[in-house]
């Protein structure tokens, strides 16, 4: 088995209709997934979706391709990613796929899978389904195709997991919280289970048309719910991305708390509390200030590649349970198999009853340094931009002159041809400057 040519850190995703994204590669990707798990004793497969147009054509061609193999299929619907991983264990299924581009735009979508206990599958998994797509496509006996059956039940079983992971002796009776679902897969889930634990809830992003899906609204889009929060004179806000595994939230004051922000409170109140299990795991892209915060509380802070595959890889091997990204991915093993936006929520609403402070307050435990990320897209033709002369001596004189008040990254996307050029200082007149600085010379050799 070879490199790999279709999964990328999360899953295989694309542009609808060009690459990997279309009818006939998926028909043969659900046959060859089929093929390898059936013959690693596989019998039963999930397949839920977020709300983009897409996921119907892409949902039956997975479903064709999965039965001629000779593989049952369990249809979810509409469904968070974190949901489709909690099902895939809860209902024995050998495995699980998730139709979704998550933050991207509607016309991308993409493919991943879960394993049987709800984690992402191994490497091995997916190189073998690589190489499987190399074969020729065949089908098993009509008396051996596989049968689809749709899960009338899941949202409800899935919120009552959600709720299941609150503390059963707090309420949010008396909290106005405003959720943002980005019109994306939670949009009949996380105004449930938030209204169910008693809050007064004020929905936005919770219509989905199929063409709407992130759009200005959600965790990458926070205007909406910043608004929303205030003029609600709400006690914070939810903002989920499109298939649910990420959150932003937003405080009664309108300011915007991250998933740094979000990971430090996790983790005090997991200290206080006497369930910090080891340290935490961040990224490459965390905050300094989040690293000087732990530190100063004695947790352990250790950094891994961008990417939650790769901070659930690191949270494995430091037998750690707290993890995640500024983004908002957020990751505790003691609460689900992956990153999950609303239990992640849920855990910073338990912080503020068990602390008797708003998230303000609860917020305010760290200072961030000024951050400045420029995303420069490049023609995926060109010359790598990251190997280039100029853009490495931009990099020396950035790195030269901020010393040890900063610190530079460079990274490629690994969803998009797009390299992010971020500069972290304790000045954001320094951070803003030597971003620009970097990204023009990546500028000149990307196209």
């Amino acid at each position: 088995m070879g490199q790999r040519k279709y999964f990328g850190t999360d899953g295989i995703r694309g542009k609808v209709g060009e690459s990997a994204i279309n009818p006939e590669f998926v028909i043969k990707l659900g046959w060859a997934a089929g093929k390898v798990l059936a013959g690693r004793g596989t019998n039963k497969v999930l397949i839920g979706k977020d709300t983009r147009i897409s996921g119907y054509m892409l949902e039956s061609s997975l479903e064709a391709g999965l039965s001629a193999a000779g593989i049952n299929i369990g249809l979810l619907g509409p469904m968070p990613t974190p949901a489709i991983a909690y099902l895939t264990k809860t209902f024995r299924s050998e495995a699980g796929i998730v139709i979704s581009a998550s933050h991207n735009p509607y016309y991308d979508n993409g493919i991943k899978f879960f394993s049987a206990d709800g984690f992402k599958l191994d490497d091995d998994i997916e190189l073998a389904i690589e190489d499987m797509l190399e074969q020729p496509m065949t089908c098993v006996a009509s008396d051996k195709l596989g049968k689809a059956s749709r899960i009338e039940d899941a949202a409800g079983r899935y919120i009552e997991f959600c709720k299941g992971t609150f503390p059963s002796e707090l309420s949010l009776t008396g909290l106005k919280i405003v959720v943002d679902c980005a019109h994306g897969a939670t949009y009949h889930i996380a105004p449930n289970v938030l209204a169910e634990l008693g809050a007064e809830v004020i929905e936005i992003g919770t219509k989905p048309n199929g063409l709407n899906i992130n759009e200005k609204v959600g965790a990458t889009s926070m205007k909406a719910t910043v608004e929303a929060v205030l003029e609600h004179n709400a006690d914070l806000g939810f903002a989920l991305d499109g298939d649910g595994d990420r959150i932003m939230m937003v405080d009664n004051l309108g300011n915007v708390i991250d998933g740094d922000q979000i990971l430090y409170i996790i983790a005090r109140d997991a200290l206080k509390n006497g369930k910090m299990q080891g340290g935490v795991v961040g990224t490459l892209m965390s905050n300094l200030g989040l690293e000087n915060a732990l530190s100063k509380l004695g947790v352990p802070f250790a950094r891994s590649n961008v990417g939650d595959r790769y901070v659930m890889e690191l949270l494995q091997q430091k037998g750690w349970s707290i993890g995640g990204e500024n983004s908002g991915h957020v990751l505790n093993l003691n609460m689900a198999s992956t990153g999950d936006g609303i239990v992640a929520g849920l855990q910073v609403i338990a912080a503020m009853l068990r602390s008797n402070l708003d998230l303000h307050e609860l917020s305010s435990g760290f200072e961030k340094y000024p951050q400045t990320l420029v995303n420069v897209r490049f023609a995926e033709s060109s010359q790598d931009p990251l190997s280039a002369e100029e853009v490495q001596h931009a990099v020396t004189e950035a790195e030269s002159a901020l010393g040890k008040r900063g610190r530079v990254l460079l990274r490629k996307s690994g969803t998009e041809p797009l390299i992010r050029v971020m500069v972290e200082s304790d000045e954001v007149s320094a951070s803003q400057k030597w971003a620009e600085f970097i990204a023009d010379a990546v500028r000149k050799v990307a196209n």
